[in-house]
């Protein structure tokens, strides 16, 4: 199945940490930038962190900048997103997808099947 399997969902506390993950099934993800997106109830999802092919280029929403990092290991096919100094209005599922363009929903070739996080006391 080509698909893209998200894992790392879970409640966490304002101030901690979380790693999500994100491995491409029946494809590879060397030929394409990646990036995670998310969408909070009531909201539009929005693009959050992407990743160029060669690593040579990311990009952060200004509400994540200096807090959450963007991954990928092409050798296990896989992505990830670690977020620091989690804050409530993170909370959000949160999307893997490949990319073309760059960070955009418009953008978006494939998505995963979201992954929800919840940052509360």
């Amino acid at each position: 199945q080509v698909q893209l399997v998200q894992s790392g969902r879970g409640l966490v506390q304002p101030g901690g940490s979380l790693r999500l993950s994100c491995t491409a099934s029946g494809f590879t993800l060397d030929s394409y930038a990646i990036g995670w997106f998310r969408q909070a109830p009531g909201k539009e999802r929005e693009g959050v962190s992407c990743i160029n092919t060669n690593e040579g280029s990311t990009y952060y929403a200004d509400s994540v900048k200096g807090r959450f990092t963007i991954s990928r290991d092409n050798a296990k096919n896989t992505m990830y997103l670690q977020m620091n100094s989690l804050k409530p209005e993170d909370t959000a599922v949160y999307y893997c997808a490949t990319v073309s363009g760059w960070c955009k929903v418009v953008d978006v070739l494939r998505w995963g099947q979201g992954t929800q996080v919840t940052v509360s006391s």
